[in-house]
């Protein structure tokens, strides 16, 4: 049985829960991090030294870092290549989204959403969120321009891990109070992402 430990309201968790629902893969899930049981723990550190969540326990197999747990998944249990392609050509094109998504596009709403969603006073500084959703707007409008070629999903007529980690972004776009753009392909991209029971249980801030 595949265990996951990190907190459900971790965005990074949530790709974890939402790429199981696509596989239908069963698994138990441990409340881990701010709230729950403290990733300092030595429990928590002899599995991942980072103390950071999620992290996947499959059998005698360890490992931490979403995007790369989710790729394991997918490799191991993805006997049809759905999710991660095995053709290299369609596979790399899979993982610049998904390595775009953790590099850049993280980084462009943390502060936006840290100051006017979770209300840290750390990130209250004006210019900075102002900054920041210039750019986060800047790459929502790139995430439109794809979607308006592919008509579906970020990479054609298939979900693949790209839509789960983009996704989770896109929900986070819609959830921040801020004034946006009306881009017509992500909208719509939302309201297909809706559709699938994997992210309407995962895909909004780990509640149903």
């Amino acid at each position: 049985m595949i265990k996951i430990l990190g907190k459900s309201s971790s965005i990074n968790v949530r790709k974890v829960l939402w790429t199981c629902a696509e596989l239908d893969l069963p698994y138990e899930h441990e409340q881990w991090g701010d709230g729950f049981r403290a990733v300092s723990e030595p429990e928590f550190l002899a599995l991942n030294p980072m103390a950071q969540v999620p992290v996947l326990i499959d059998g005698d197999f360890v490992t931490s870092e979403s995007n790369s747990i989710i790729r394991y998944l997918a490799n191991v249990y993805d006997v049809q290549g759905r999710l991660l392609p095995q053709a290299p050509r369609l596979r790399a094109q899979v993982e610049r989204w998904m390595d775009w998504q953790a590099t850049e596009l993280n980084n462009a709403w943390r502060f936006p959403f840290m100051h006017l969603v979770r209300k840290l006073p750390a990130y209250d500084h004006p210019q900075l969120v102002a900054n920041s959703i210039r750019l986060w707007t800047s790459y929502m409008a790139l995430i439109d321009t794809q979607l308006r070629q592919t008509r579906a999903f970020l990479l054609g007529g298939e979900l693949t891990l790209a839509d789960i980690v983009i996704g989770l972004s896109v929900h986070r776009w819609y959830s921040t109070p801020i004034d946006r753009p009306p881009f017509e392909a992500v909208s719509d991209y939302y309201a297909r992402l809706g559709q699938r029971p994997g992210f309407r249980a995962f895909g909004n801030n780990g509640t149903p």
